[in-house]
C-alpha cells in the first residue's frame, strides 16, 4: 500500500512540473504552495517562459513591422515548452536554452 502511494505522489509531481510549461498554467503549482524542489524549479522555467512569450506578442502585437514574425516566434516558444517537458519526463532540473538562467531570479 506504501508503495502504491509513493507511485501517486511521483505521478502528481511529474504532472505538475508538466503543466509549468503550458501558458499560464506555470501558476499553478506556485498558487498550489507546491513544496517540492523538482516541481518549484520547473515552475520557475515555465513562469520565465511564459513572461517572455506574453512580453514578445504584445511587442509583436503593437510593432505592425514585426507580424511577419509571429509564427517564427511561436515556434521557438513551443520548442522551449517541448524542451521543458522533455526534461520532465526524464527527471532532469536543465535549464531551458537561453532564457532558463533567469529563472533563478524568483524566490517563492
Amino acid at each position: 500500500m506504501e508503495k502504491i502511494k509513493q507511485e501517486t505522489k511521483k505521478e502528481q509531481i511529474k504532472i505538475m512540473a508538466l503543466i509549468s510549461y503550458i501558458g499560464i498554467l506555470c501558476l499553478v503549482p506556485i498558487l498550489t504552495k507546491e513544496k517540492d524542489e523538482f516541481v518549484l524549479f520547473h515552475a520557475k522555467q515555465g513562469l520565465i517562459l511564459f513572461i517572455c512569450e506574453a512580453g514578445t506578442w504584445m511587442i509583436l502585437a503593437v510593432i505592425p513591422f514585426f507580424f511577419f514574425m509571429i509564427s517564427l516566434v511561436g515556434i521557438v516558444w513551443l520548442v522551449l515548452s517541448l524542451i521543458g517537458m522533455v526534461n520532465v519526463t526524464k527527471n532532469l532540473k536543465q535549464e531551458l536554452p537561453v532564457i532558463g538562467q533567469f529563472a533563478d531570479k524568483f524566490k517563492f
